[in-house]
């Protein structure tokens, strides 16, 4: 415990910023409350960076600076403290863009690490708010008001969004889940309560308090290392006490000078400090796998080939058990040229403005170029092959779908195989990027289901450059024989789980 604690918060950089907080507490001619924030700057946001990012030597630099003109700032007016202060902004902008990279590499999956890329994101909300404070911008409130928004950004957003995505490496559950959703938003909703609405204010409140109690429940549920789990739980228990603080003074109970006596003491001892000294003790491994699959290297437009290939997948035998299937299955699959497609499409009323706003981009990509109407209305299509070098998957094919003369569908076809698991890859060139939708086939009960909801690779990404990240969308397909030249199938869509789209297909051997 005492060489972790030692390698995680004895480091150079963090020394510096514990020697320039005694300097700041002994001589700033400062009220002393503004210490609450300048500690958060100088040592509690930097060592838990410094637990989740590897700086390099440039990365250690930006740090230090930015802890010297906190530091300077304390003596400073006018221009040089402008100066200072930009200083300051900087460095939230260059952490926000580590948990923008870090995001990146993963989009929209295992919520733990998401928690601490919004905290590293938060802390540049924070800097801004100091910026206003120091260059006395009017935000239309007070000076005070505004810094002590500054300070909720660094304490109960950035420190707190980071905090509990550590703890999600370690405790799993939809409890967790919905905690995390609710603390992370908190921090906002809560600032638009106090900018717009009382009532927003106090519903916020509501729903943070219960959050925060439920962390808390979850952390004495959790199995920890016995010193960590002590901190850990004091460190969320002092938040239990401070949050009925800020219910108190949303209701008027208590004022300012009472919030930053009590309030801002708890939260600065015994959160951010304890909460610190937990996570040093010993920092949880992050339970993210990279992605590995092949990606298809086509961005933008598809250079069209004309040699025609038969259908969509070599041999469906490849990624399902056909013996169970009905014959017209694999055969549709097999010699997809050989079927005509009737098509309905219905958009959920709730997405139904979003729908129509997206037509027009989709009209100009040529991609996922779907009606408004719910009328049946026949999709004409061929498939035709793609360079494999070009796309750098093994035999791509791409199936082209238009209705009338517009390109609705541009999919090109491919598969890889993780363990014992062979998944269709398949890509959706768009602009600069490659929408790809990994799914997972399987077998029930005579029909056959693809579906980007299930362990493993399956999913439906998006790359843009050198990322690949995991968007909120789900897909499913069934499709079912009919008779034998009739098929049908259902292809329904979510996001964040709430659906929006179900195409209905007829599908008939010309």
């Amino acid at each position: 415990m005492l060489v972790n604690l030692r390698n995680n918060l004895c480091s150079p950089v963090l020394l510096l910023g514990l020697m320039l907080s005694v300097v700041c507490y002994l001589f700033s001619p400062q009220p002393e409350y503004m210490l609450l924030l300048t500690v958060a700057q100088l040592i509690f946001v930097p060592a838990m960076v410094k637990m989740i990012i590897s700086f390099n030597k440039a990365g250690d630099a930006i740090i230090v600076a930015m802890m010297f003109a906190i530091t300077l700032l304390h003596w400073s007016e006018g221009w040089i403290a402008i100066v200072l202060v930009l200083i300051y902004v900087f460095y939230t902008a260059f952490l926000a863009i580590q948990g923008m990279k870090r995001f990146l590499q993963r989009g929209f999956t295992n919520i733990a690490e998401i928690s601490i890329d919004v905290g590293l994101i938060y802390i540049w909300i924070g800097g801004l708010w100091f910026f206003a404070f120091i260059a006395n911008i009017d935000t239309g409130f007070s000076s005070l008001i505004t810094w002590l928004t500054a300070i909720h950004f660094h304490y109960s957003a950035c420190l707190l969004a980071i905090s509990i995505g550590l703890f999600g490496r370690i405790h799993k559950s939809r409890w967790y889940n919905a905690v995390v959703v609710i603390l992370l938003t908190g921090p906002l909703l809560v600032a638009i309560g106090i900018t717009f609405s009382t009532i927003i204010e106090i519903i916020s409140v509501i729903l943070y308090i219960a959050a925060i109690y439920s962390l808390f429940f979850l952390a004495f549920k959790t199995k920890l290392p016995r010193g960590q789990g002590l901190l850990l739980r004091i460190s969320y228990g002092a938040l239990c006490i401070t949050i009925i603080w800020s219910f108190m003074y949303a209701f008027g109970y208590v004022g300012i000078p009472e919030m930053l006596t009590f309030h801002g003491f708890m939260n600065g001892i015994f959160f951010g400090s304890v909460g610190v000294l937990a996570w040093a003790i010993a920092i949880p491994e992050t339970k993210f796998q990279p992605f590995h699959f092949p990606v298809s290297q086509i961005r933008g437009k598809l250079r069209e080939r004309k040699d025609p290939h038969p259908g969509l997948v070599d041999a469906l035998s490849d990624f399902v058990d056909t013996t169970k299937l009905p014959h017209i299955i694999p055969h549709f699959y097999e010699e997809t040229n050989q079927y005509r497609l009737m098509a309905s499409i219905k958009w959920k009323t709730w997405f139904k403005p979003f729908a129509l706003i997206y037509q027009s981009l989709s009209r100009f990509m040529q991609q996922l170029n779907l009606p408004f109407s719910s009328k049946q209305i026949e999709m004409t299509g061929k498939v035709v092959k793609v360079d494999e070098l070009h796309d750098g998957r093994p035999a791509p094919r791409a199936w082209i779908r238009k209705i009338e003369k517009q390109t609705t569908f541009v999919a090109i076809y491919s598969k890889h195989t993780t363990g014992q698991t062979t998944y269709m890859n398949i890509a959706l060139p768009l602009p600069f990027s490659t929408m790809i939708g990994v799914l997972y086939v399987y077998e029930d009960n005579g029909a056959l289901y693809l579906t980007s909801n299930h362990d493993g690779d399956a999913g439906i990404y998006l790359a843009i450059n050198r990322f690949l990240f995991q968007l909120p969308l789900q897909e499913h397909f069934k499709i079912k024989a009919q008779d034998e030249t009739t098929l049908t199938a259902v292809h329904k869509m979510r996001i964040f789980g709430l659906p929006f789209l179900e195409i209905n297909y007829q599908i008939t051997r010309k």
